[in-house]
């Protein structure tokens, strides 16, 4: 079974539905051939390279509300992540373009190695989340890439480049082109999954894909779009 889907390491509802479903294909004994392949989508193209405000403050803003009625949905989306066995520390994040984090990803699914690429794509996560690091912080990417076993020179080399720049704005224009606007956004088989869906109604899509090749849309979970997560 293949499994695509689009995502952000800028967004919350992402690292969720990624933790959800890998716990539900580790819950399916049936399931012995899965590939499953992350493609890159921004949130903001646009975003700087450096933290210019705290996420709070950034939430309030976005959506016109007041700074506890933010907190209080940061708070709600933190414990979201933290019943999914993630250390997930919203509140702190640094928000950064990720275009480089979404490079980095791609050099190390460049190398067939789907563990290398899971690496990279936890560590990336756990960075932002977790460590609440700036994700566009070269020195940071540097440092995960040759961890998780890139060669240095190759991942210094993409750094300073604009390699695969291409690959990611050529997922983004195939989002836009499945009518994706936000993320995560599932393709598990045939079925198509938009948003963090419920761990048994995930279970419930890839049990079915297992079954037959039938196409369904069902109701959108929650996600993160260009305009934010409402």
């Amino acid at each position: 079974m293949k499994i695509t889907y689009w995502s952000d390491y800028a967004c919350p509802y992402c690292y969720i539905g990624e933790a959800r479903l890998k716990r539900v294909l580790s819950e399916i004994p049936e399931l012995t051939d899965v590939k499953i392949e992350m493609r890159a989508f921004q949130l903001d193209p646009r975003a700087e390279l450096h933290a210019v405000s705290d996420t709070q403050s950034r939430f309030a803003r976005k959506y016109g509300i007041s700074m506890q009625e933010a907190g209080e949905t940061i708070a709600h989306i933190s414990e979201l992540g933290k019943k999914e066995g993630l250390d997930f520390k919203y509140a702190s994040t640094l928000f950064t373009n990720t275009m480089d984090a979404h490079r980095l990803t791609k050099l190390a699914q460049s190398k067939g190695d789907p563990a290398l690429a899971e690496r990279v794509i936890e560590s990336l996560f756990k960075a932002y989340f977790t460590e609440n690091r700036e994700l566009a912080d070269v020195k940071l990417l540097q440092q995960i890439g040759e961890e998780c076993g890139l060669p240095a020179h190759e991942v210094q080399e993409m750094l300073s480049t604009a390699q695969y720049e291409d690959e990611v704005i050529a997922d983004e224009r195939e989002a836009y082109n499945y009518g994706i606007h936000a993320v995560p956004y599932f393709v598990i088989g045939s079925y198509r999954v938009p948003g963090a869906q419920s761990a048994e109604q995930l279970k419930s899509v890839v049990l079915r894909a297992l079954k037959d090749e039938g196409k369904q849309i069902i109701a959108e979970g929650a996600s993160c779009g260009i305009n934010g997560c409402p």
